[in-house]
């Protein structure tokens, strides 16, 4: 099972976000043999009335990409509503070019209200919107020319030049029916979040996947299945959420979780860290070296 961590390309933890900051995470994890880094993409979270600020997550990636060499770089994930379709497939294939091969397109519907208002976007037929989106990126990143004519979204003889050079995998962030069939029609990975320890909900969540993978008579071997976990460092003071959404205690018991994600069938699991800072970064990369 491979092992990701998102960066720290916000000020959640009362730390402003800065580049220097996001740089020095991506290297450490690099360096700790992780497999992957992940951003965010958002304008600003908003809760009971505070707004966290975090830098925007394209420029971030690239950035990300350019400075490391061997971690794969991905978006958890990319709100389609914020981009053209067809530029955002162009942005893909530069920053796949950037990093050498090493991004994952990860691609969603949107969900934060705040924010689709502060753009002057409607959260109305987000996921229609989204059914538009799939078909006229992943065809471009896969070498074809595209024209597709839809309620939303009305595309002539679109094509990426120069041609991506490999086929960069899409995945997709999806839990009710509708998103996971098409998570079954158009995606190279699926997504869910966020997770502590496995449980009951998520092994409720897999089966639906199986469901509509089966609908559409796709082997699900096919599919790389991610889940986003959080983990805490005990000794950094009290979680930010319920335990039941977080994977705490030593760095044994942290290994010991991680291998039962691997047992579920997880083939990736990308690890939102609190607090993010280094010493949590290492406690998860001492846990992994320990699950293997």
């Amino acid at each position: 099972m491979q092992i990701g961590a998102i960066l720290p390309a916000d000020d959640s933890d009362g730390v402003p976000a800065n580049w220097a900051r996001v740089r020095d995470f991506a290297l450490s994890a690099e360096q700790g043999g992780l497999d992957s880094v992940w951003v965010f993409d958002h304008l600003f979270h908003e809760s009971d009335g505070r707004r966290t600020g975090m830098l925007e997550g394209w420029t971030t990636l690239s950035a990300v990409a350019a400075v490391t060499d061997r971690v794969q770089v991905g978006a958890l994930v990319m709100c389609s509503p914020f981009r053209n379709p067809v530029l955002l497939a162009k942005m893909a294939a530069t920053a796949d070019e950037v990093s050498g091969g090493r991004l994952i397109l990860g691609l969603g519907a949107g969900w934060h209200a705040p924010e689709f208002a502060a753009m002057g976007i409607s959260l109305q037929h987000r996921v229609d919107r989204f059914a538009e989106v799939l078909p006229i990126v992943t065809g471009l990143l896969r070498g074809e020319q595209v024209t597709y004519a839809g309620r939303h979204h009305d595309v002539q003889a679109a094509e990426l030049l120069p041609a991506p050079t490999r086929r960069i995998p899409v995945l997709v962030a999806a839990l009710r029916p509708r998103m996971l069939r098409l998570t079954a029609q158009y995606a190279d990975a699926w997504n869910i979040a966020w997770y502590g320890v496995p449980d009951d909900h998520l092994r409720a969540t897999l089966t639906g996947l199986r469901r509509a993978l089966d609908a559409e008579g796709r082997d699900p071997a096919t599919l790389t299945v991610t889940v986003g976990v959080h983990v805490h460092d005990p000794e950094s003071g009290a979680a930010p959420d319920p335990e039941d959404t977080m994977i705490s205690g030593t760095v044994d018991e942290l290994a010991r979780a991680l291998e039962d994600y691997a047992v579920l069938g997880v083939d990736h699991l990308i690890v939102l860290p609190h607090p993010h800072t280094e010493r949590t970064l290492e406690r998860l990369i001492a846990a992994r070296n320990l699950a293997r």
